[in-house]
Order: C-alpha cells, then sequence, then structure tokens
C-alpha cells in the first residue's frame, strides 16, 4: 500500500501522541517530552502546519512545523519538529518524505526560512546548515541548523514557543 502524507485531522491527535512517545522511547538526546510538546503546540493553535504518513488507516509518521521568534524582529521563520516515525518502519524514508513535503509547503507558504534542533549530519541533507549569525541559546550551535529560503539569514537569536517546555 502506498504511504500518503496529508495533514492532520482530529482523528489523528491520539495516534500523533502514541506514535512520538514510540519512536523517541529509545532515543538518546530527548527529554522524552516530545508528544508533550505536539499537544501543547496544537493546544496552543501554534501548530503552522503538522503532516501525517498514513498508511492504510495507521498513521507511521508525523512532523510539526511551528512559528519561532527571532530577537532582531524577523519574521516569517519556522522551527521544524518533532519528528516522528513508528520504530518498525524508521529507515523507510518516511521522515525524509515527511520534512521535504513540510518544506515545500513552507517555501509555497512565503516563509522566510526554517530552524532544526538536531543532528546535522542528518538534517544536513536538506539542506539545514549551522550559521553562526543565527543562535538558540545554551545549545551547542553544531546541532542548531537553518536554511533560508531566498533571503539572508538573520543575524539573531531564536526562541521557540512556551509549549516546547511542555512536560506532560
Amino acid at each position: 500500500m502506498t504511504v500518503l502524507i496529508r495533514p492532520e485531522t482530529p482523528a489523528d491527535v491520539d495516534a500523533i501522541h502514541a506514535l512520538t512517545v514510540a519512536a523517541f522511547r529509545d532515543a538518546e538526546h530527548t527529554s522524552h517530552t516530545e508528544q508533550f510538546i505536539n499537544d501543547a503546540l496544537r493546544n496552543a493553535g501554534q501548530l503552522t502546519l503538522s503532516l501525517v504518513a498514513d498508511d492504510g488507516d495507521t498513521v507511521v509518521g508525523h512532523v510539526a512545523i511551528s512559528p519561532v521568534s527571532l530577537s532582531d524582529g524577523s519574521e516569517g521563520w519556522f522551527g521544524l519538529g518533532p519528528v516522528s516515525v513508528l520504530p518498525e518502519r524508521q529507515g523507510e524514508g518516511l521522515g525524509s518524505r515527511l520534512i521535504r513535503q513540510a518544506l515545500d509547503a513552507l517555501r509555497g507558504q512565503g516563509a522566510a526560512g526554517c530552524v532544526v534542533l538536531g543532528n546535522p549530519d542528518y538534517y544536513g541533507r536538506f539542506g539545514f546548515r549551522a550559521d553562526p549569525c543565527l543562535v538558540l541559546p545554551d545549545v551547542p550551535p553544531e546541532y542548531f541548523q537553518a536554511q533560508a529560503f531566498g533571503g539572508p539569514i538573520p543575524e539573531a537569536s531564536v526562541s521557540y514557543h512556551e509549549a516546547f517546555n511542555a512536560s506532560a
């Protein structure tokens, strides 16, 4: 069966929560709060984009996109993540498909750029690069990456929505 990438619906919320728990259960470098972050972003109306990978009647992957704030006042910047794929489906390219479709959607909406906190080897293949102009305080700079969609990368500090502090 072909996996369809589509926007989340209200019927997907519980499946996204469970999927995210499973996807990050054994992950390193995580506080294991990604499911709460997704829920808090949704509840705050801060999910700019929430896509699922749907295999028949099963949600097997998810990506969230939310707005970020830049200290210089630049607008149109977004954060990628959390990105989740069921452990038994990892390695099939579902995460890559979700990320590419989310980035394409952002470009189509006229976004200025996107940031991500994560493994540079993984996210580098999608065009993300660490840039000393754009920083996330208290994070090793090589793990905070950005890409601009046409314009320059601003010189600023980035702040994620308070939902990223959710712990339950």
